[in-house]
C-alpha cells in the first residue's frame, strides 16, 4: 500500500490534471444524457458505449475488426516510413540527390492521398494493395521531410570534426547523421503513425468489407448508433495506445533529448 502512494505522488501534477479533466468531461457527457439534455437516440452515454463495446469484444466481431486494421496500418505505416527514413536521410546528406527529388516532393506531397486512390486501384488493382499502398504513401513524406530537417539541423561543427579525424563517409552517417538528425525524425514518425490510422480508416470507410472503418460504415448505414460510437472510441483508443508506444521507443532511442 506504501508503494502505490509513493508511485501516485510520483505522478506529475499535469497527468492528474489531464486525467481530472477527461474524467469531469465524461461525467458530464454521462449527465447531458442520462437528463436528457441531449437527444439520447443519436448521442448514448459513455457507460452505454462501454457496455456496446464489451459485448462486441465478447463477441469476437470488434477484435476481427480490430486485427484487420492494425495489420494494414502497420504494414502500410513500415512500408512508408522506412523508405521515408532512408531517402530523407540521403537527401540531407547530399545537395545534388535533394535537388534532383525536391521537385517530385514537391508535387507528390500537398496531393490528398486518399485523391489517389482511384489511380492506385486501376495500377495494382483491388484487395489489400491499393490500401497498404495508399497508407505508405501517407506514412512516406512526414518521415523523408522531418529526416531532411534532421539532417539540416545537425551543426557543420560535427561535420568538421568528422573529417578531421579521418572519419570514413559510413562512421559519418552512423555517428554523426543518424543520431544528431534522430529527434527531429522521431517527430515525422509519430506524424505518420497518425496519419496511418487515418489513411487505414478513411480507405476502409471506402472499398473495405473488415476493419473498422467498414464497421463504422455499416453501423451508419443500418443505423446501429451504439457501435458507430464504438468504433470512434476504438480508433481513438488506436491513436492513444499506439503514441504512447511510439513515446516510449523514442524515449529509448534517443534518452538525451529527455534530459535537455
Amino acid at each position: 500500500m506504501t508503494g502505490m502512494l509513493k508511485k501516485l505522488k510520483e505522478v506529475k501534477r499535469e497527468t492528474w490534471i489531464s486525467v481530472l479533466a477527461a474524467a469531469f468531461l465524461l461525467g458530464m457527457w454521462e449527465a447531458a444524457v442520462d437528463l436528457n439534455w441531449v437527444n439520447s437516440a443519436f448521442i448514448v452515454s459513455p457507460s452505454t458505449i462501454v457496455t456496446a463495446t464489451v459485448r462486441l469484444g465478447r463477441s469476437g466481431n470488434l477484435g476481427e475488426h480490430v486485427y484487420t486494421t492494425l495489420i494494414r496500418m502497420i504494414l502500410g505505416f513500415l512500408a512508408g516510413s522506412i523508405p521515408g527514413l532512408i531517402i530523407g536521410l540521403a537527401m540531407g546528406w547530399s545537395k545534388t540527390l535533394r535537388a534532383i527529388l525536391d521537385p517530385v516532393v514537391s508535387v507528390v506531397y500537398p496531393l490528398p492521398k486518399i485523391a489517389l486512390l482511384p489511380l492506385i486501384m486501376l495500377v495494382v488493382g483491388i484487395g489489400e494493395s491499393p490500401i497498404i499502398l495508399l497508407i505508405a504513401l501517407g506514412a512516406f513524406f512526414p518521415v523523408l521531410i522531418n529526416c531532411i530537417a534532421g539532417v539540416n539541423s545537425i551543426a557543420p561543427i560535427y561535420f568538421d570534426v568528422a573529417q578531421n579525424y579521418g572519419a570514413s563517409r559510413f562512421k559519418t552517417f552512423t555517428r554523426v547523421i543518424l543520431p544528431g538528425s534522430l529527434p527531429v525524425a522521431l517527430a515525422g514518425f509519430r506524424l505518420a503513425l497518425g496519419i496511418s490510422l487515418l489513411l487505414t480508416v478513411v480507405a476502409e470507410l471506402t472499398i473495405a468489407t473488415k476493419g473498422i472503418g467498414a464497421m463504422l460504415w455499416l453501423s451508419w448505414q443500418t443505423l446501429r448508433v451504439e457501435r458507430i460510437y464504438v468504433a470512434i472510441a476504438v480508433i481513438a483508443a488506436l491513436g492513444l495506445i499506439l503514441n504512447w508506444l511510439l513515446g516510449i521507443v523514442s524515449r529509448r532511442i534517443v534518452p538525451w533529448r529527455e534530459s535537455q
